[in-house]
């Protein structure tokens, strides 16, 4: 991997390598780069990784196995846009596989990371220049876990 740009690292208690591995199973256009293994310096077990370098969508990430020291909070969630609700159910699917849902679109994965699935369209929908089908889509994505776009689109539309 190139040096330039950004890259989301990732602290896990052990899991890195699984992790990375799980995420390049659901995320198209996504590849493994480098690991890195612990040598005699430690502070790790020579051999065990240390880190490893992905791409999700040409979003770089490290995953470091860190230690137990620090777990991951909603503090900081990835978004998932999605074009339809196909692609709302599968990454629902995916992600909350081990994981748990959240409401308004939100899960953690079975490595405790937030993530934020919805379809795209919500955001022209919540923010509808009409405050009265902005209210009503918001109202119905807040009784909501996994993002349901008919229902949202027959909210904004003021259909039961």
């Amino acid at each position: 991997m190139s040096n330039d740009g950004f890259t989301t690292c990732l602290w896990f208690d052990g899991q890195a390598e699984e992790a990375a591995h799980h995420y390049l199973s659901i995320f198209k256009n996504s590849r493994l780069g480098d690991l890195v293994r612990y040598s005699e310096a430690g502070p790790g077990t020579p051999g065990e990784v240390m880190a490893v370098e992905f791409v999700l969508n040409g979003q770089k990430f490290m995953g470091l196995n860190g230690g137990p020291e620090f777990r991951f909070s909603e503090a900081v969630s990835f978004q998932v846009r999605c074009a339809d609700q196909e692609e709302v159910d599968y990454h629902w699917e995916k992600l909350t596989d081990g994981g748990e849902e959240g409401p308004c679109g939100w899960l953690k994965d079975k490595y405790g990371v937030s993530w934020q699935v919805f379809p795209s369209e919500l955001l022209e929908l919540v923010s509808d220049p009409d405050p009265e089908k902005a209210k009503r889509t918001t109202e119905a994505m807040h009784r909501m876990k996994k993002m349901d776009l008919a229902a949202l689109r027959k909210a904004h539309a003021g259909e039961r």
